[in-house]
């Protein structure tokens, strides 16, 4: 099919951002006292927004009585942290130009919070996506569809020519309640057995493969 419209997840999507994740976590488990959390248990933890991130990450979530300061304190320490080490994925930048230059609209749908959202989307893709909606008081995350309805009406388009480009099952469980198609990325923080025992059903091992489907 040819999609007029892109609708992206970004973490695990477009941006690699981990390392910065995994860093902010435990600095904010270290300076409360807390177990840190390996790179790998915090793969797992993410997809959900970052208040669930932590409270996977804090020991008892948010029954533990320093869980709230944690999560203060990894807010900051992201805000100012979100890009020493994150990067868009290889060949990303490079399909974001094509899929620009053929007229495509393009949109960033993220649970993480809206100001790193914004700071990310503008730092790294400029006027490639000018339409960034990150976590808001006044509109439920994802999986409910509200952020990508959003999206398509700040990008001004419908949704039936629109797709949606994810790594995890809650982006294929958006896709889904948002009536659109979804198009599931192999490097991302989920691997292919993974995705396809949520219901993944069209994977892509690169992402100029987007452009071919």
């Amino acid at each position: 099919m040819n999609f007029d419209t892109y609708i992206f997840d970004l973490d695990g999507t477009l941006l690699n951002t981990l390392d910065d994740l995994a860093s902010s976590v435990n600095y904010a488990l270290r300076h409360t006292g807390m177990p840190e959390r390996r790179v790998g248990e915090v793969r797992q933890f993410v997809g959900n927004g970052v208040k669930l991130l932590m409270e996977r990450a804090v020991p008892d979530g948010v029954g533990n009585p320093r869980f709230e300061e944690a999560y203060a304190l990894f807010r900051q320490h992201y805000l100012e942290h979100s890009m020493d080490t994150t990067a868009p994925y290889p060949g990303i930048m490079d399909t974001l130009r094509m899929l620009k230059n053929q007229g495509k609209n393009m949109a960033v749908v993220s649970n993480k919070f809206y100001a790193a959202t914004q700071k990310l989307c503008r730092h790294f893709f400029g006027d490639l996506i000018t339409v960034a909606i990150g976590e808001r008081e006044d509109i439920r995350k994802k999986p409910a569809p509200d952020t990508v309805m959003e999206a398509l009406r700040q990008l001004g388009v419908s949704a039936d020519t629109a797709v949606y480009v994810g790594d995890s099952d809650v982006d294929i469980e958006t896709a889904r309640n948002s009536g659109l198609p979804c198009i599931s990325v192999l490097w991302g923080f989920r691997d292919e057995v993974f995705l396809k025992a949520h219901g993944a059903t069209t994977l892509i091992g690169a992402p100029c493969d987007i452009l071919k489907i």
